[in-house]
């Protein structure tokens, strides 16, 4: 899976086409908007709102390097530690019967749940 997210994150990073830009843990989401000649994006692995914009792919790389700067600036100077990026965490809710099967499931491959839950959804997002 890591191997995936990396490959992923340095698409992001990297002349890909993609829309989807990287600054240490944060990861923006780029579109443009024809009418206007501009980038614009937010980033989207937060809660908090963090948007950037430029009229080229250097000034938009600039200008989402500063917004996450700005944010991380305005955390320290209000004493509030800012949002980190996915903690790796999730609750689901599942039926019950579901919830038996996986154990199930998870117990005969010798793992753990958590395990065999984390497997499956790595598979899904190939």
């Amino acid at each position: 899976m890591l191997t995936r997210v990396r490959k992923a994150y340095s698409q992001a990073k990297g002349n890909s086409g993609g829309s989807l830009i990287k600054y240490g843990n944060y990861i923006g989401k780029v579109e443009y908007d024809d009418e206007a000649g501009l980038f614009h994006g937010e980033v989207i692995n937060l809660r908090d709102v963090i948007t950037f914009q430029g009229d080229c792919v250097e000034d938009l790389r600039r200008a989402f390097k500063d917004s996450v700067e700005d944010y991380l600036d305005f955390c320290k100077e209000r004493g509030e530690n800012p949002e980190k990026p996915f903690s790796g965490k999730f609750v689901l809710r599942v039926d019950p019967e579901l919830h038996q099967e996986i154990s199930q499931r998870a117990q005969a491959d010798h793992i753990s749940l958590n395990q065999w839950i984390n497997s499956r959804l790595e598979e899904a997002v190939i």
